[in-house]
């Protein structure tokens, strides 16, 4: 810094003869002398000695002190102008003496409101699903935004960024009409952002850009009456953001996250630099509205030259997918001027009241910020296709765990079972004989054994798995990643212990203990196979009579009820068999349905109600996306969308 003191030394002799602690931080603690000023000052001017004094022995009551005198350290810029005129003391004198002004806070229209209370309902539902990290960027937009929200809307915040000889301090000089900023040889020479307010109420702002009060400034009370329309502006001088020491370019980052415009100063030979393109323009492309590019030193171009660099600088910001606000239309402003000779620094001021009595910079600044937060956001919540779960999705998972609980098995075993029994009540006394028998030897519980063997319930099992990852697997088609996953998670979770919770759903839901329900013709059925029986009887007992003598002889009589008998008991039998397949196919059809909704609700309790809840907030998180990129959904779960501006 005392190379570049020297150097402004040499070009400005009254600085020699006046020198600003304030501008120099360096070297306010030891580099204190007199000033040259009018007698009648001289109260003033200890008042500022003994502010300087204080501020090295005990910054931080200097800082309250400072701010709670005058909220525009700019006394000395204002005399070293004019060696100490008696019209610019006066001015910084009012100046102090208007204080608090009423600040009105800025006020967002509707529709960036409604993105706002989107993009922050979006955050709240995306914290389970998404990682911090993904959300970072949004977060600040909406920290940023209420912070802005609570500040002044009638002031504008420029700042001027540029690269290492550009003349932006120049320039910044030029517009506030006092030589306020350093200029120089020897870089860097603007070590920290200084501000320059032309109207009161801006202390909130600038305090939000970690600029202190000996870096304020007020512009020439003569140049703020003449640029009335740029009331409300507080300008901003940055540090190179090229420059070599690290936090000047730290500083520039962070303050360009918090102005409201920026005028982007390059020269006739850095114009094209890969840097302030690729880490600057294309990244900021969606605040065109909010930017300014200016090339400086126009007048080291000869003829037409200006005009074909500046026509081969719009080139250049087109392809950063930067819009040109050209033929009224709205988009970054390109102009050409010297800062030195003062060519087309009227144009830009003229550019700059109209920019600034808008009001409306701050709100678009915001808007351009969400949706460069869309933009980025949108991998993680646009689907490639429509998504969800479809009615034959659903039909196909119950239809597995149908297969895998057995409930077609069960069904045709109930059926067998019903069969028998008829077979039981309607069939000849000779087969319930030997069916009778046959039981007496293996005894029957009236229940059906579903899976009995170890190798039936470890397929059961592997069939239940299959169908889970199956529904998963349909269920996050197409979903971005973070959704996928946990609709993946959703249904894993739920498969445990699903095979054996349809274990004891099968025990529950088969075939009630006992013989099965006999419909009212068996008991014709029954006594028609009685009569039968009984005929056999009657034509034996009457054949054994005539062969002992008791009877008197008479075959055909006997023969005739015997062969009745015979014939008519398996002719019965069959008849039932053919009537019991309607009624026996229903009764296994129902204990198959009994089964199959009872594996169904399990599956749907235990996966699907699951894997629907996290569709069903994806839904819901698409429907906010929609609403901060400002473009339709639909009515699916997942329609893509992209995001038009800042998403390169």
């Amino acid at each position: 810094m005392t190379a570049v003191t020297d150097q402004d030394h040499t070009e400005h002799p009254d600085h020699s003869e006046h020198p600003d602690p304030a501008d120099h931080p360096e070297h306010s603690d030891h580099s204190e002398r007199p000033e040259r000023s009018n007698p009648s000052d001289h109260s003033e001017h200890s008042d500022h000695h003994h502010a300087r004094h204080d501020h090295s022995e005990r910054p931080g009551r200097d800082a309250v002190r400072a701010e709670a005198m005058s909220p525009w350290d700019d006394g000395l810029i204002a005399r070293r102008v004019n060696g100490g005129g008696e019209e610019e003391q006066r001015a910084v004198r009012e100046s102090r003496a208007s204080g608090p002004q009423t600040v009105t806070p800025l006020a967002y229209d509707p529709q960036l409101g409604s993105r706002l209370d989107a993009l922050r309902e979006l955050v709240g539902l995306s914290r389970a699903r998404l990682d911090h990290r993904t959300l970072a960027q949004a977060g600040r937009v909406l920290e940023e935004s209420s912070a802005r929200r609570r500040l002044s809307g009638q002031h504008t915040v420029v700042a001027i960024a540029g690269a290492t000889g550009s003349g932006k301090s120049q320039l910044f000089n030029a517009l506030a009409g006092v030589p306020i900023s350093e200029t120089g040889v020897r870089r860097p020479t603007t070590a920290a952002p200084i501000a320059c307010s032309w109207s009161d109420g801006a202390a909130g702002l600038i305090e939000r850009l970690g600029i202190p009060p000996r870096l304020r400034r007020r512009p020439l009370q003569a140049t703020t009456d003449a640029d009335e329309r740029l009331r409300g502006l507080v300008l901003v001088d940055l540090p190179d953001h090229d420059s070599a020491a690290v936090q000047h370019r730290e500083q520039v980052d962070r303050v360009l996250g918090l102005v409201d415009a920026v005028i982007w100063v390059v020269d006739p030979e850095k114009y094209a630099d890969a840097m302030l393109h690729e880490r600057y323009l294309r990244p900021m492309a969606a605040h065109a509205e909010v930017m300014f590019v200016v090339l400086n030193q126009t007048d080291r171009l000869p003829g037409e030259a200006a005009e074909q660099v500046l026509d081969d600088l719009r080139r250049l910001l087109d392809e950063d997918g930067i819009v040109l606000g050209e033929y009224g239309e709205p988009g970054t402003s390109v102009l050409g001027l010297s800062a030195l000779t003062g060519d087309g620094v009227g144009e830009l001021r003229e550019a700059l009241g109209r920019f600034v009595a808008e009001r409306g910079a701050p709100a678009r600044r915001i808007s351009a910020d969400v949706d460069i937060a869309a933009a980025r956001l949108w991998p993680v919540y646009a689907a490639r296709r429509r998504t969800g779960l479809s009615e034959e999705a659903r039909e196909e998972f119950a239809d597995r765990l149908a297969d895998a609980v057995g409930a077609t098995a069960a069904g045709e075993a109930a059926e067998r079972a019903w069969l028998r029994n008829a077979n039981r009540a309607c069939g000849t006394p000779w087969l319930r004989l030997w069916r009778w028998c046959q039981e007496r030897r293996e005894p029957s519980t009236g229940r059906l054994a579903l899976r009995g063997q170890p190798d039936e319930e470890v397929t059961a099992r592997q069939r239940v798995e299959q169908a889970v990852r199956t529904v998963a697997d349909r269920a996050s088609a197409g979903l971005p990643a973070p959704w996928a996953q946990a609709v993946r998670e959703a249904a894993a979770r739920g498969s445990q212990g699903l095979p054996e919770a349809l274990d004891e759903l099968a025990v529950r839901a088969g075939l009630p203990p006992g013989r099965p329900p006999r419909p009212g013709w068996w008991p014709v059925a029954v006594l028609a196979q009685a009569s039968m029986t009984i005929l056999q009887f009657v034509g034996g007992l009457w054949l054994l009579g005539q062969i002992a003598g008791v009877m008197a002889p008479n075959l055909g009589v006997p023969v005739l009820l015997m062969v009745i008998g015979i014939v008519g008991g398996p002719l019965i039998e069959w008849s039932c068999r053919m009537a019991a397949r309607g009624p026996a196919r229903r009764y296994g059809l129902e204990a198959e349905r009994r089964l199959r909704e009872a594996a169904s609700g399990c599956g749907r309790a235990r996966v699907l109600d699951p894997v629907a809840a996290e569709l069903l907030r994806y839904r819901e998180v698409r429907e906010q996306y929609g609403r901060v990129a400002g473009v339709p959904t639909g009515t699916g779960t997942g329609v893509g969308v992209g995001v038009g501006a800042g998403g390169r």
